[in-house]
């Protein structure tokens, strides 16, 4: 399961030098920047925890990358995107958001279906990493073994 949200979600990975450019093309257009993060990326979360504070006054695509990886060592497992917002009037909204670090292993998503009245069909989606309390959604764990066997 490969997660897609936001923009470029459906191209290979972004390296390094690509983020760059795109940070350069933010800049450029005098977007302020922020950091986010979260290990539940159910499409419907939408409020990632901020990490630090909106890069508002930075000039240099470096002090960002900076950011990135401080945030990429503190959460390597966890989602981590990077939001570009636009504060020109008549604007004032996101303009750009994509990812720049995922999880090792993405275990993906359930659907689930419920039968209504009348033959209604309602459908619900949940995040296998909820399943596992905060901070532990996306570590692997061995199975314990006792006696040989594996429990």
């Amino acid at each position: 399961m490969r997660l897609t949200q936001g923009t470029f979600s459906f191209l290979p990975d972004l390296t390094d030098e690509q983020i760059r450019a795109q940070l350069e093309y933010c800049l450029q257009k005098g977007w302020a920047v922020s950091i986010e993060y979260t290990d539940d990326p159910h499409p419907r979360n939408t409020y990632w925890e901020m990490y630090g504070n909106p890069l508002f006054d930075l000039h240099d695509p470096a002090g960002i990358m900076k950011e990135i990886e401080s945030c990429r060592r503190t959460f390597p497992n966890h989602y981590v995107r990077v939001n570009a917002f636009d504060a020109t009037r008549g604007w004032e909204s996101l303009r750009l958001s994509f990812i720049v670090n995922r999880p090792p292993h993405e275990p993906g998503f359930a659907l689930t279906r419920q039968e209504g009245p009348g033959r209604q069909q309602r459908y619900a989606m949940r995040a296998y990493a909820t399943d596992r309390p905060e901070g532990e959604r996306y570590t692997v764990v061995e199975p314990r073994t006792r006696r040989g066997t594996t429990q």
